[in-house]
């Protein structure tokens, strides 16, 4: 980067020497999370950068509203959970999360948009990956007349053996 002149005012020249040249900002987590931002539409609003350093600041993850709104509260932020909602719809909107629904009763928002199915535990609601390569599905009926397959999701549920009901 090139730095004014010894001449120009202290200010341009302060903010010059603290303004790194794009490529050093490359790996940054707070760079790379507004160029996400940024990439789809979304202007970092203060909000936006405090739900998203936490969402993605821990690679890929689950996690429900209430839940990011618990983590947002104990962070010390004053976010309410009408825009925690907001906010992970608008993300989910723009691509950058994937919405997992369960029974209709739980909503899951996963980072990982990569193509993947889940194992579910009942007991503690804990959504886990599954990668794609370990399911098959080279037998699936053909859709009807005019339809195509957009995505394919499956929960596998789990539970304890020893929790198993007995026959």
């Amino acid at each position: 980067m090139e730095k004014p002149p010894a001449s120009a005012p202290v200010a341009k020249r302060a903010r010059a020497a603290r303004k790194p040249a794009k490529g050093d900002l490359d790996g940054c987590p707070l760079h790379d999370l507004r160029g996400k931002l940024d990439a789809v539409g979304l202007r970092p609003t203060k909000q936006r950068i405090r739900l998203g350093w936490l969402l993605f600041g821990r690679g890929d993850r689950h996690i429900t509203a209430e839940k990011l709104f618990e983590e947002a509260q104990a962070s010390g932020a004053q976010i309410s959970l009408a825009t925690v909602y907001n906010t992970l719809n608008q993300f989910k909107s723009a691509g950058l999360l994937r919405e997992v629904t369960i029974d209709g009763a739980r909503t899951y928002f996963d980072t990982n948009i990569d193509d993947h199915q889940h194992f579910l535990t009942e007991e503690a609601h804990l959504l886990v990956d599954v990668p794609k390569e370990l399911i098959d599905f080279r037998h699936l009926p053909d859709p009807p007349e005019g339809m195509e397959i957009a995505r394919i999701d499956v929960v596998v549920r789990l539970r304890r053996k020893d929790a198993a009901p007995s026959n």
